[in-house]
């Protein structure tokens, strides 16, 4: 049994969870502990899925207007929790705590592994979004 709910998490259980994911390749090296912290902290939408243990099994993070939009930065499963509709569960309520389905509209940045879950969740590719983005990227993944 997975519970979720809204929480704060600190900067080193999420990199410890990062870890269990796929979603630690997704940052860029540079400042990489000195960002982090600043991501957990200033989410609008902050959701942590536990298992019965109190383990973090999934996360959510987003930032939203709780008008319009929600562009989730981060959704993750840990690899031994995946296939169970957390990913599923998590975004679900993240949809609610913006605002509904009848006023959100989600976006994200899909890894290209993932596009197939979220077009069994409904999403669509989007083709008119804009990136502006000037900083130090070099890949690394968490471990």
């Amino acid at each position: 049994m997975v519970q979720i709910q809204s929480e704060r998490l600190t900067a080193a259980e999420y990199i410890d969870f990062l870890k269990r994911t796929d979603l630690g390749s997704q940052y860029p090296r540079e400042r990489f502990e000195q960002r982090i912290p600043r991501l957990l902290q200033n989410a609008s939408v902050s959701l942590a899925a536990r298992d019965a243990e109190g383990l973090l099994v999934g996360v959510l993070l987003g930032v939203t207007d709780f008008a319009y939009w929600l562009f989730v930065t981060d959704l993750g499963v840990a690899r031994d929790h995946e296939r169970q509709g957390i990913g599923r569960a998590l975004m679900k309520k993240a949809l609610e705590a913006a605002g509904g389905e009848k006023d959100i509209a989600v976006y994200l940045a899909a890894h290209e592994k993932a596009i197939p879950f979220y077009e069994r969740l409904g999403m669509k590719k989007f083709q008119n979004v804009m990136q502006y983005n000037h900083i130090e990227w070099t890949e690394f993944t968490v471990e």
